[in-house]
């Protein structure tokens, strides 16, 4: 007798499917309840009509792994062996700012050639994921220590102490955007990790600097920078605008007012002007801007500005002005009632960089 191949086909089709067919949850679990109770493998299958195989691979799995749900499979196997694998892992993190050409070829050197995309995965399945550098002030030992004793001498201050202080700081703000970004690989809540930043210096060129300020009761005044920044010429600002600041703000006569170490604000002339004012001065710690509120409200400043997309010097001063003055005072506001947090923040970071 002579039997077609299609007569055949749809008997081995279904076989094939019956094969490779999963079971459902409830089956298997079905399964296992059976071999509790006591029944055998043959009682089992005949009463659940699956072959006597399958109830034995279900039962050798739940006796393994105590579960019956579908355990992880393995997929294609890896292009790159484990050992340049765990390499790949290592280069990045000792390496942040290693590029992904860079490790591709370090890769091809060994003689294994994949793609980015699969360096890529291979280091996100390892925690490391590539995020634009912070930039941060570079920092010596002595500046953390003085920022380490600020933040422990002034943790217990009560919030209305706060409240009572002038926040006051100059700022460039270019024409035509921030500088370049650079990417580095860092795993989550490790962005102000030395290693994963950008130091950054404060002095250099810009298209315009200006002075401000502001309390948490809203921003004070902001003033354009003419020229190079003297004593004569910072004195000159605080006698303009400070008091006035101060007098919009409602910050009454006691209140006190913060500025950096910058030697022109240090200088014995401006110290006795504060003086002759009755203003005191707030004691604060070289390079410390982790401490100063103020530059939460730079980096709001300068993003609103520079979406107004200014295209000469006279707009951009003016839209600064604008963008300035548009900070609500609840922003203002939440920045100094967080402010034990930031000192928690410093002391944690033992006098570094933090996430403020």
């Amino acid at each position: 007798m002579h039997l077609h191949c299609d007569s055949l086909r749809g008997p081995l089709k279904a076989q094939s499917i019956m094969k490779n067919k999963e079971h459902t949850r409830q089956v298997r679990d079905t399964v296992v309840k059976k071999f509790k109770a006591g029944f055998g493998y043959k009682k089992i299958s005949q009463a659940l009509n699956i072959p006597r195989s399958t109830v034995q691979a279900i039962i050798l799995k739940w006796k393994e792994y105590q579960t019956t749900a579908n355990l992880p499979r393995p997929g294609r196997p890896s292009k790159l062996s484990a050992h340049t694998r765990r390499r790949l892992i290592r280069d990045a993190a000792k390496r942040p700012t290693i590029t992904l050409d860079e490790l591709q070829r370090s890769t091809a050197e060994v003689g294994d050639s994949v793609h980015r995309t699969t360096i890529s995965r291979i280091l996100h399945k390892s925690g490391l994921y590539g995020r634009v550098a912070r930039r941060k002030p570079f920092l010596k030992d002595i500046p953390k220590k003085c920022c380490f004793k600020f933040a422990t001498r002034h943790l217990g201050d009560t919030p209305n102490m706060w409240k009572k202080v002038l926040w006051s700081d100059e700022t460039k703000i270019e024409l035509f955007g921030n500088n370049a970004k650079h990417y580095v690989w860092r795993k989550s809540n490790t962005a102000h990790h030395p290693k994963h930043t950008i130091p950054t210096v404060k002095h250099g060129g810009g298209s315009i600097m200006v002075w401000a300020c502001f309390s948490s009761a809203g921003t004070g005044e902001m003033v354009k920078i003419d020229g190079k920044m003297d004593g004569a010429k910072y004195r000159t600002i605080l006698e303009e605008n400070l008091m006035e600041s101060a007098k919009d703000l409602r910050l009454g006569r006691r209140f006190v007012f913060q500025q950096d170490n910058d030697p022109k604000h240090k200088a014995k002339s401006t110290m006795e002007w504060f003086k002759n004012k009755h203003i005191q001065v707030l004691e604060w710690p070289s390079q410390s801007p982790d401490l100063n509120p103020i530059e939460n409200l730079w980096k709001e400043l300068k993003t609103a500005v520079h979406k107004c997309s200014p295209s000469n010097l006279t707009e951009l001063e003016l839209f600064c002005k604008e963008e300035w003055e548009k900070i609500s005072v609840s922003q203002c506001a939440k920045l100094i009632e967080t402010y034990p947090k930031r000192l928690t923040a410093v002391i944690a970071a033992k006098g570094g960089a933090t996430k403020y």
